[in-house]
């Protein structure tokens, strides 16, 4: 298995991060296969939707729906409403998994591979590519 650990600038609010051209070129030539995605990070996820349409705008108006920024969160520490970072990775898992077929990834015309960060607390956000040949 081929990986490799990439390094993203989040900024210090709500972001729905377009990571597709970065994971495209990554496949690029590499055949048949999985590629694996991995946030290793307690505050964010990954999630396959359409951008650019509003649909990215409309997941982190969802995720403010059920993850308000107010003081209703047990884990506390850090900016307010800090602890809703640590609830939605249960709702926005930190992997995902595309099949790469000739080196190209096997998405649906409107799908993009995205990072969902809530943590403004945490500016810079880690993901780990990983290729599984078939």
């Amino acid at each position: 298995m081929d990986s490799e650990t990439r390094s993203y600038r989040t900024g210090g609010s709500d972001v729905v991060l377009d990571l597709t051209g970065d994971v495209r070129d990554w496949v690029r030539g590499r055949g048949d296969g999985l590629v694996h995605l991995f946030v290793p990070h307690a505050t964010a996820g990954l999630a396959i939707l359409e951008t650019g349409a509003g649909s990215d705008d409309d997941l982190l108006a969802a995720l403010e729906d059920l993850l308000p920024v107010d003081d209703r969160w047990r884990h506390a520490h850090g900016s307010r409403g800090h602890g809703r970072s640590h609830v939605m990775p249960a709702l926005v898992p930190p992997y995902a998994t595309v099949p790469v077929l000739d080196g190209a990834l096997a998405l649906g015309t409107w799908q993009s591979v995205c990072l969902v960060d809530l943590n403004v607390d945490n500016h810079v956000r880690d993901v780990r590519f990983s290729f599984l040949a078939g």
